[in-house]
């Protein structure tokens, strides 16, 4: 019975050994991607994960996603959970660039390439930094908010400090004012900078700003649509809103109801339709152990400003492209990246164009 027994099982372990590896279909064969998201409640986040996913499944390949809900922690944690899961790439939205780099140094050691997608990660362990000229959009809405008001007091509505970003934006935006201000023309009268790019935290900034002012501002140039919502709600208890320019950024759906309704003097317009696919490709080649092409090594010193930052990572920024009430139509709802109905949504009939 023993020898019997044991032949039973020496002969089921040698047929184990012939059959081929991978032998039918399991989550093994397939090229599996994380995408790690730092929240969800700015508007273009869920559109483009469910975007990248779309497009990840489509091309064949397994989707592992995970938000943060703005905890640097959570978000490491989640990172980490997913090489355990097996992904081959992660793509990445960070809510603290900085606390986000251990996470990824740790993931290249573990063979499994990032990309930072829109929000700078600095560490040169990157596979791939892929996001919007960040710079250009701060001068666009300093742009915007000039072609109304070249002079008097400025209030200045910076982005999230854990998000390289809301720097880079700063940069721009003082290309296009420090001519002003060094002239006289223009006197920032505030510069705050909003945690988390948070509409809740700007409205209560910009309420006491107006009120340490006593509602004398001239113009304000907030980093991003949220916040720039936000300044709106503080401005229209002051009887303010569509007389004090406003700036922002995304050309979200509120946002942009805003700009036609004259509350919002220009959003800039990123198209997510661009990067998205971008990053599903870029995942999918290095997932296949293909060399990522189209890029620019950066070093990190100058993405971020921090001399004492070495390293370099390969780059690609999108352009972006102004827009205010006059072309809003043609940019926005043409391109089918907002819905008519939802922009022009209690538009007078008179002041609203064709429905496409």
């Amino acid at each position: 019975m023993r020898k019997a027994m044991v032949f039973a099982i020496l002969s089921t372990f040698a047929i184990l050994l012939l059959l081929p590896f991978g032998c039918g279909e399991t989550s093994d064969d397939k090229i599996i991607i994380g995408l790690s998201f730092a929240e969800f409640d700015i508007e273009r986040w869920p559109r483009e994960k469910d975007k990248m996913q779309e497009l990840a499944e489509a091309a064949g390949a397994e989707v592992i996603w995970a938000s943060a809900d703005k905890d640097a922690k959570r978000q490491n944690d989640q990172i980490e959970n997913m090489v355990t899961k097996g992904a081959d790439v992660i793509i990445i939205v960070a809510y603290d660039g900085a606390s986000c780099v251990s996470a990824v140094e740790q993931a290249a050691k573990d063979g499994v390439a990032c990309i930072a997608y829109d929000r700078l990660i600095p560490t040169d362990k990157l596979a791939a930094y892929i996001t919007f000229d960040n710079v250009e959009v701060g001068r666009q809405q300093a742009l915007g908010v000039l072609a109304v008001k070249k002079k008097g007091r400025f209030v200045l509505l910076g982005g999230s400090p854990t998000d390289n970003n809301a720097t880079l934006v700063r940069m721009g935006q003082m290309k296009a004012l420090q001519q002003y201000i060094d002239s006289g023309d223009i006197e920032i009268v505030a510069d705050q900078w909003v945690e988390g790019w948070s509409q809740e935290k700007a409205v209560g900034i910009i309420e006491n700003i107006l009120t340490k002012q006593q509602n004398k501002i001239d113009a304000i140039v907030s980093s991003n649509d949220g916040t720039a919502l936000g300044a709106i709600q503080a401005l229209e208890a002051q009887k303010l809103a569509g007389v004090v320019p406003l700036s922002g950024q995304d050309a979200t759906a509120p946002a942009c109801k805003a700009v036609v309704e004259g509350k919002l003097t220009v959003t800039v317009f990123k198209d997510i339709n661009l990067l998205s696919p971008m990053a599903v490709d870029m995942a999918m080649e290095l997932a296949k152990g293909e060399k990522l092409t189209g890029l620019t090594d950066r070093s990190l010193a100058e993405l971020t400003g921090k001399n004492d930052l070495k390293g370099s990572v390969p780059c690609n920024f999108l352009p972006v492209v102004q827009v205010t009430k006059d072309n809003l139509y043609d940019v926005v709802i043409k391109s089918g990246f907002q819905k008519w109905e939802e922009v022009y949504k209690d538009i007078p009939e008179g002041d609203r164009p064709p429905k496409i």
